[in-house]
């Protein structure tokens, strides 16, 4: 039996096995209207790793202009972070004894619980009249059967969750290096600097690095992931600043950026930082008395971790 219901874009389906994950049955439901309660709500169950509550309003529930009907809700009865979600599809089942049929009023749509929204159903599920008529077969000797179907379905898309700082840390670090002309093109190192979780170091190659090797100089803002013990499903939301310093006009050279740190991610900066013909040239103001200025300065923003 396939008919379409009153219940807008839901369809009636009819199947002789009964629902999969739960029945509940009322005895006396003339007393139940009678009594002065606006709905009864069941036991918990358990359905797909969840805990949920079938709830019925015998005489409608008048908050959502259910009056005249019966109401039928599928609540879950599981506690959810928030920011955290249950996609399901479910089906609300009435049992016909005449046609010794299990009814489902179903549109197909995924319904999606939250910690803000943990109910779902049809406020307008049959009307009273047609139910209370014993011809239709849904109520016989003053006994019905409700039932629930809960299917949840699996997400496969990967989620991330952006916390940012209510109060964002600075960190600073000026590191001069003396006697620039006697460098060799190996890189040379800053210490640490950073606060309690993270730290961050300088790298300098005096004659550049890959692709500027011999013509420009090349500078590097690490994390040290090692000290900085950054979890593997965790990168630090970053904006920072790297800067040579212009010693005598204050024209510095610098990159500004926002930078995702973790511990396979480590590294941020420019291969061609300057051209050795600039930071040699004494009229530009980057190398005074052999000494270089390097500035570097980072902001924690935020943490971005996998959910």
């Amino acid at each position: 039996m396939v008919a379409y219901n009153s219940v807008k874009g839901a369809i009636l389906i009819g199947r002789y096995t009964p629902p999969t994950h739960y029945l509940f049955k009322i005895e006396s439901f003339s007393k139940l209207t009678k009594a002065i309660v606006d709905k009864y709500s069941s036991d918990k169950f358990d359905a797909e790793g969840f805990s949920w509550k079938l709830s019925i309003y015998p005489t409608g529930d008048k908050s959502k202009n259910g009056e005249g009907h019966i109401s039928i809700y599928l609540e879950l009865d599981t506690s959810l972070a928030i920011g955290t979600d249950v996609n399901v599809i479910i089906n609300l089942f009435v049992f016909n004894h005449l046609e010794d049929r299990y009814l489902s009023f179903q549109d197909g749509r995924v319904k999606r619980y939250h910690a803000l929204k943990k109910t779902w159903g049809i406020a307008k599920f049959l009307d009273i009249e047609t139910f209370s008529n014993p011809q239709n077969g849904y109520l016989l000797d003053d006994m019905c059967v409700f039932g629930a179907e809960v299917f949840v379905i699996k997400n496969s898309f990967k989620r991330e969750l952006l916390s940012m700082m209510k109060k964002p840390s600075t960190y600073f670090k000026i590191w001069k290096i003396t006697k620039f002309s006697s460098l060799s093109s190996e890189p040379c190192f800053s210490e640490d600097f950073g606060y309690y979780k993270y730290y961050w170091y300088i790298s300098l190659f005096p004659k550049g690095f890959g692709k500027s090797k011999g013509n420009s100089i090349s500078i590097y803002l690490y994390i040290n992931d090692i000290k900085s013990k950054i979890p593997v499903d965790t990168k630090l939301f970053t904006k920072f600043v790297l800067r040579i310093k212009d010693q005598t006009n204050g024209n510095h050279i610098e990159i500004k950026d926002n930078y995702l740190y973790s511990s396979d991610n480590y590294v941020s900066g420019g291969v061609e930082f300057l051209s050795l013909a600039e930071l040699e040239d004494p009229k530009m103001g980057f190398l005074v008395d052999d000494t270089v200025i390097i500035e570097a300065k980072v902001t924690l923003l935020g943490l971005v971790m996998k959910e």
